[in-house]
């Protein structure tokens, strides 16, 4: 059964006749919510001119889903939720299922007990499709999810040899150009503080900083280098531990606007003058980079854009099955304002 006789369409080429993707064809099929009735009639229209079938024997084998998505946050330090960058996540998340009528459940899972239950709940289909934030290298989950065949989809990786479906945004390339900003304004000494050195995002950031460095012929101190955790109190703590190091920075590199806020706080205490002593960027482009003295400037992460790869990635897998993982890279956008 579901083996295709010699000439009959497939699904495939239906939407590419249509110009639209496997899935769009397949929710056109279903008659699910989410597509435009321009796009609707088109695929429609391909249909009856390619004289496709669908396979309503699988279809029905297949039964109903859960109509659910898994959101799923990994990170074992419950201070990282009160950071925008999840926030601003789970809304992108939210709005680019909006249109699908799934749910979207939030999931903690921060332990290894932790993990084998939720993989036992989600195995149980009570869920269609599981996205995954805030992983750390080493995380066995989405092995895990992989193994069972669940349809998972991580924002970012665990390290450059992923093979689980991601969406990632061009960190190296982001973190260079901030740095490459500060070194045309004659900064120097440029010192980082990054993100956990654990997470993969951390290290490309780091890469980034330190290609620019080279390629401007300036030496690369690893005292410039300072570990944070996306928090404004680790961005305060890093500050000062690196003005006692170096006296004489005059440009900051932070693994985010939240992270910058607090190194600016430090700045201001220690009687640094930003920009005109010590240029800071950071990473994100929330509302609290406008909302600092002076406003940041930062690299762009293009969040909405993550959302739509996120859920789009998801749904292609659950329809399609794990026919390959999918990989999407994102640029990222330098946005100058006064901190520079």
């Amino acid at each position: 059964m579901g083996k295709r006789r010699l000439g009959t369409p497939t699904l495939e080429e239906v939407a590419a006749h249509a110009g639209v993707g496997r899935g769009t064809v397949s929710r056109v099929i279903n008659n699910a919510a989410g597509v435009k009735e321009s796009t609707r009639l088109t695929v429609q229209r391909a249909i009856e001119e390619l004289g496709y079938v669908p396979n309503l024997a699988a279809r029905s084998l297949a039964g109903r889903g859960a109509d659910a998505v898994a959101l799923v946050m990994t990170e074992p330090d419950w201070r990282q939720f009160a950071e925008p960058f999840f926030s601003e996540i789970v809304s992108s998340l939210g709005d680019a299922l909006s249109d699908t009528g799934m749910q979207l459940l939030l999931t903690l899972v921060r332990s290894d007990a932790e993990r084998q239950r939720f993989l036992e709940y989600a195995r149980g289909g009570r869920v269609d499709g599981v996205l995954l934030i805030s992983v750390h290298a080493g995380d066995p989950l989405p092995d895990m999810l992989a193994e069972a065949r669940l349809p998972t989809v991580l924002l970012g990786r665990r390290s450059g040899d992923e093979y689980v479906s991601y969406v990632d945004v061009d960190n190296v390339g982001g973190a260079r150009s901030a740095v490459s900003h500060l070194l045309r304004q004659g900064r120097r000494a440029i010192a980082t503080i990054t993100g956990p050195t654990d997470m993969y995002v951390t290290q490309c950031r780091v890469r980034g900083y330190q290609e620019a460095l080279a390629l401007a012929g300036v030496e690369g101190k690893r005292t410039l280098v300072a570990e944070g955790d996306f928090t404004a109190e680790s961005g305060r703590r890093a500050m000062a531990e690196l003005l006692r190091r170096h006296p004489e920075i005059d440009g900051v590199l932070a693994a985010s606007d939240t992270t910058a806020a607090g190194a600016l706080e430090t700045l201001h205490a220690a009687g640094r003058r930003v920009p005109e002593d010590v240029a800071v960027i950071g990473f994100d482009d929330f509302p609290l980079a406008q909302q600092t003295t002076p406003r940041l400037t930062t690299v762009r992460q293009p969040i909405e854009a993550i959302g739509q790869a996120m859920v789009r990635l998801l749904l292609e897998e659950m329809e399609e099955g794990a026919v390959a993982w999918r990989h999407v890279i994102l640029r990222t956008e330098l946005v100058a304002r006064e901190s520079t």
